[in-house]
């Protein structure tokens, strides 16, 4: 695994063009509602609400209230009432087939789709409209997919997107995607982009789509090579303004093959937008070949940019283990899937270093794809009844109801509790995730930790250093390259006796005491921080320097859980010996930072740029000769 530690180790430029800037993000509760019902069998795979009822398609064939409850019949779609669980027994439609996508359609209808032949005893292929009531069918909705299931829906405005293994769609040819009105089923004749010619010598099909708050770019993700003859390996961009057309947007990191072709078809199993649209989500599965295939990973791409070659912002692999499912809410991407890890691009089938245990399902954030703390973990425990499933392979689905993230999968545990093949986290019970930053000011102090057990409190306004005050900081022993992060630091403390011989600690502070120290996260036991010779943070970023090495480098960091990147990256920089620094800060947009000879520089910073930092732009601003050495990687800013 050396090898690709140390190709993982430097991306490309394109990589680290854009920074998002961490933003609030809600979580719902890591506690499912206990009253919801439960599937024997297969899975759970879409959901949809109209009012205050819940609709749920999979290809269950038994339902039951608790798990006390005697089984009942009912195949592949029911409903529910969200506010009490009880089943609805008056919504009794009849498929024989399987339901793999629900919308709530305009004029309060029930939009289904999936691999049915026949419903309510009719010819209904695959795609029928009911009513939400009673489970009869619409008969004036004349949808129908002729000879190929629906795999996805996504609705916008009255413009209802498909997805699937079709050739027709309404009689008129239609290879993977379509749209129609939602309203009435009719085909859209304006739309005519067609996803065509399998992985692998397969039939072509479309597994997962999603469409932009506006509506104006579609986003496709399948076993397809081409796109109107455009060659678009499993994943494209469509532009559905004016005459619908293929964007030139194309990512290669799916071309590669991953695992074995006859297993892994295709391996981009969900895709969604985020935020206003100008971001999305990929969860995949694959197996091995990463990180020159994007396999067993969840990437971020940016919706705006062209041309082929397209790099994830960000890449979170899980070390061959498969995302199923992705959703994006409240400014939080959850997934789900068989996996067992996050942040692991290290290991293969086990957990290497960085890894972040995520049993199934998990939350992340937008800006850097690093695990947030929530843990709910799909497991049953004592909890089961008897006959129930603890694990299974697949959470074919998570969506965001009016009230709180459904989950379908094909197992019975979750969170500890039996939820056979369905449940619900609420929203009630959750808790807001505020980013971390260093503060913005352009004024405040630098702290320098010249003597163990203290701390030189200097004066400064980004451009002229005052007047030392020597502080007394007895829990500030053992320490190396600090950061300061509102009303606490960061260090990296030596521990005697640890595995690395170092960790990284956090403390209180309040300028005049640095408080008892804590461990930030035993996840982060494998990282020696005493190679550091200065640190910062910003925007979801640890930007470091280290012993012996010429570079500027930066992992992830997620202050909600403390856990580090297990990836090293390398920023574009100019000019500056990078070996010679001694202490790093951010302040006001430059790095200020020590060296070796004693002085303190500075220089503009601009992560996005190429280069990011450059050494004609620096500014000597003090020397050692004016009272200080800035030799030392114990330096940081702080307000206080």
């Amino acid at each position: 695994m050396a090898t690709l530690a140390a190709v993982l180790a430097v991306p490309k430029a394109a990589e680290a063009a854009v920074v998002p800037v961490p933003e609030t993000g809600t979580l719902v509760s890591t506690n499912p509602v206990d009253n919801t019902p439960h599937g024997r069998d297969g899975e759970a795979r879409a959901f949809a609400e109209v009012g205050n009822t819940v609709f749920v398609g999979g290809n269950f064939t038994q339902i039951r209230q608790t798990a006390s409850s005697p089984w009942i019949t009912q195949r592949y779609l029911f409903s529910y009432n969200r506010t009490t669980g009880a089943i609805n027994t008056a919504f009794v439609p009849v498929l024989d087939g399987a339901v793999n996508a629900l919308i709530a359609g305009p004029g309060g209808t029930l939009i289904v789709g999936g691999t049915f032949k026949n419903v309510n005893g009719v010819s209904r292929r695959n795609l029928v409209a009911l009513d939400p009531a009673t489970g009869e069918t619409v008969d004036s909705w004349v949808g129908r997919s002729d000879g190929g299931m629906i795999r996805d829906m996504v609705l916008h405005d009255n413009d209802l997107y498909l997805a699937g293994a079709f050739n027709w769609i309404n009689g008129t040819a239609h290879s993977g995607i379509a749209r129609i009105n939602a309203s009435t089923g009719a085909i859209d004749s304006t739309f005519n982009v067609n996803a065509t010619v399998g992985r692998h010598g397969t039939g072509s099909y479309a597994w997962t789509i999603d469409v932009t708050p506006d509506g104006s770019t579609l986003a496709v993700g399948g076993n397809f090579t081409l796109v109107d003859g455009l060659p678009r390996n499993q994943i494209v961009l469509i532009d559905t303004t004016g005459t619908p057309s293929v964007i030139d947007w194309s990512s290669e990191r799916f071309v590669a093959p991953c695992g074995d072709p006859a297993t892994f078809v295709h391996y981009v199993q969900d895709l969604r937008f985020g935020g206003d649209g100008s971001w999305f989500v990929v969860g995949t599965n694959g197996g091995t070949g990463w990180p020159a295939a994007y396999c067993d990973a969840l990437v971020r791409f940016e919706t705006a940019a062209r041309g082929s070659g397209q790099l994830g912002t960000w890449v979170n692999y899980t070390g061959n283990d498969t995302i199923t499912s992705v959703e994006v809410a409240d400014n939080i991407i959850y997934l789900g899937g068989h996996f067992r890890w996050l942040n692991n691009p290290n290991a293969s089938d086990r957990a290497g270093n960085g890894a972040v245990d995520r049993l199934g399902i998990a939350a992340v954030t937008p800006a850097t794809g690093m695990p947030v703390n929530w843990n709910p973990g799909r497991r049953g425990g004592s909890a089961l009844p008897s006959g129930a499933s603890n694990w299974g392979s697949a959470v074919p689905v998570i969506w965001r109801g009016s009230t709180g993230l459904y989950f379908g999968h094909n197992s019975d545990g979750m969170a500890n509790e039996y939820h056979g093949r369905l449940g619900m986290f609420p929203i009630a019970g959750g808790r807001t995730i505020t980013p971390r930053n260093p503060s913005s000011a352009s004024s405040g102090n630098l702290y320098l930790g010249v003597t163990a057990g203290e701390l030189q409190r200097v004066p400064f306004d980004g451009t002229t250093v005052g007047t030392p005050t020597t502080v007394s900081q007895p829990n500030y022993t053992g320490a190396g390259a600090t950061w300061g992060l509102g009303d606490r630091i960061y260090w990296s403390r030596t521990v005697p006796g640890s595995t690395t011989g170092s960790r990284i600690d956090i403390s209180m502070f309040n300028g005049g005491n640095v408080g008892v120290p804590w461990e930030s996260s035993g996840f982060n036991a494998w990282y020696n921080p005493a190679n550091m010779t200065g640190a910062f943070f910003l925007d979801g970023r640890l930007y470091y320097t280290r012993t012996g090495a010429n570079q500027l480098y930066y992992r992830y960091f997620e202050v909600d859980g403390n856990y580090l990147g297990a990836t090293e990256f390398t920023l574009p920089t100019t000019g500056v010996t990078w070996s010679a620094v001694r202490g790093l800060a951010w302040v006001d947009g430059k790095i200020v930072y020590g060296h070796t000879d004693g002085s303190l520089r500075s220089a503009p910073f601009d992560p996005t740029a190429a280069p990011a930092v450059t050494g004609t732009a620096s500014t000597v601003l003090t020397t050692a000769a004016d009272g200080l050495s800035w030799s030392i990687p114990r330096m940081f800013f702080a307000v206080q």
